[in-house]
């Protein structure tokens, strides 16, 4: 006999009926509210909290005929305002040089994501050519709904706000949506900087992140004494550390959380693509392994946001699919955790 199909959230149904019925009209005022975006325009972003209050869970497409059901958005608490549930990494994919043809396929993914409903553009100048990349890439696009997230990464606590500026010249937008400090990096000196300019109206949203277990203890103290708007942190079906204290914490402080290295910089799948996806999985909607594993991660009720990166278009486009339809509940979760596990 094969195992009953996974369990899922009734509200799903009321919501996708109202997605019919309504996406067009959403969508009308979506694009109207953020033509005059921060990112990519250089006029006034809305404030914190701006964005129409929809519950946790679906929300209407941009109106791509061919992704007719309705997009997963995520509530950031510190503000209200949501974001789409997957966004988009830049690590290793976007810093690809001076190369013209490398840089032309990055806009066409980067239109890819705007086109099939994705906003958050993180980075880093960790991250090699990335941001001149992505700025070259939002030049040519045009007004496009961004949501732009960054880091300071310098062990000068001094040099913060200039790094920041000189980030934001490189991506070409009037300010960041969110600026987070690097890994921890001289985070006691960054972190005051990044709220005086929050305050000042130059940042919108201040965070830290951290990747791969590091430093899970500092980072929690952090989190439990600093205001914070984001954490960004790495989450997937294995790597699952920060479900013990820190998604916890998250949704007990009100911080929104960006998973990182959904796919182990695709690791994981190459792993996974070796093994036939169960029925179960498809039968959640899930296309193959990446999108099973960025549901797993997006259906967890602390994650704001995944961050996979990709040079593909048809991967960004696969990536943001995941966030589609009724979402798995939490039997279902650990259900694919356990069968990821063992394989």
């Amino acid at each position: 006999m094969s195992p009953a199909p996974p369990r899922w959230r009734r509200r799903d149904l009321a919501a996708h009926l109202a997605a019919r019925m309504g996406g067009a009209l959403l969508a009308g005022l979506a694009m109207h509210a953020r033509a005059a975006s921060t990112s990519g325009s250089g006029a006034p972003a809305p404030g914190p909290g701006t964005a129409p209050a929809t519950p946790r869970g679906p929300a209407a497409t941009g109106g791509d005929a061919a992704t007719p059901l309705p997009r997963w958005t995520r509530r950031i608490p510190s503000s209200g305002e949501h974001i789409p549930a997957v966004g988009l990494g830049s690590w290793i994919t976007f810093n690809v040089g001076r190369d013209g043809a490398a840089r032309s396929g990055v806009a066409e993914v980067m239109r890819a994501f705007f086109a099939a409903g994705g906003r958050l553009i993180d980075s880093s100048p960790m991250y090699g050519s990335s941001q001149a990349v992505i700025g070259e890439g939002l030049a040519r696009l045009g007004a496009v709904p961004l949501f732009a997230a960054d880091k300071v990464w310098t062990g000068s606590g001094s040099r913060g706000a200039e790094q920041a500026e000189a980030s934001r010249r490189l991506w070409g937008v009037a300010r960041f949506d969110l600026l987070q400090v690097h890994n921890l990096l001289a985070v006691e000196q960054h972190l005051p900087t990044l709220q005086q300019m929050k305050a000042a109206g130059r940042v919108r949203y201040v965070g830290i992140t951290t990747s791969e277990g590091r430093r899970h203890a500092d980072f929690e103290a952090l989190m439990a004494r600093e205001p914070l708007d984001f954490v960004q942190l790495t989450y997937n079906p294995l790597d699952r550390q920060a479900e013990q204290r820190l998604l916890p914490l998250a949704r007990e402080r009100g911080i929104a959380v960006i998973a990182n290295r959904p796919f182990r910089e695709g690791q994981l799948l190459r792993d996974l693509q070796r093994h036939p996806l169960p029925p179960w999985v498809a039968e959640a909607g899930c296309d193959g392994w990446a999108q099973a594993v960025l549901k797993f991660i997006v259906a967890h009720p602390a994650v704001t946001c995944a961050i996979p990166a990709t040079s593909r278009v048809d991967h960004v486009r696969q990536n943001l699919g995941a966030a589609q339809g009724a979402e798995p509940d939490e039997a279902w979760r650990r259900r694919l955790a356990a069968h990821v596990a063992a394989l």
